[in-house]
């Protein structure tokens, strides 16, 4: 569960991206970021939601939003992803997982009976202002992106 709710300031980062250089957060401001986080690269739900924002790009571009997805995964493995699938969405390195517990998605989970440390599916809409507008906590890939779309030309 996140910690983070709507109506709060969204924790500023930087952190590296695949293709090299750094992004940080309130450097994008005034558009709306849509902040997803995820648990790893190249695995089925994650390599589906990247494809997704991928094909969504230019909608959410035409509403001026700015998206980014985060996970744990080196800046050579997200170059490895992107590469493999064509991705077209910026992805950020967060290896030490300061950003991850931030935003309170670094969390306990358990898969066939054992308990692990892992990042919960979650995405952020954050506005132009730097203010969290809409947090999806244990995200379902399927229609997802969608949905966020809906959400940032609605905002």
């Amino acid at each position: 569960m996140s910690m983070i709710a709507p109506g709060m300031p969204a924790p500023d980062f930087t952190l590296p991206r695949d293709g090299g250089g750094e992004v940080t957060l309130s450097a994008l401001r005034p558009a709306p970021v849509v902040l997803y986080f995820y648990p790893k690269d190249d695995t089925s739900g994650c390599t589906r939601q990247a494809q997704d924002f991928t094909a969504a790009t230019e909608a959410f571009a035409e509403a001026g939003a700015v998206v980014l997805g985060v996970s744990k995964d080196s800046v050579a493995r997200h170059d490895k992803f992107v590469a493999k699938h064509g991705l077209q969405v910026a992805l950020l390195s967060d290896e030490s997982g300061e950003v991850c517990e931030s935003y309170g998605v670094w969390v306990e989970k358990s898969m066939y009976g054992k308990t692990y440390m892992g990042i919960e599916r979650t995405t952020f809409l954050i506005g132009g202002d730097g203010t969290v507008l809409r947090v999806w906590n244990k995200v379902k890939v399927p229609s997802h992106v969608q949905e966020v779309l809906a959400a940032v030309k609605a905002s």
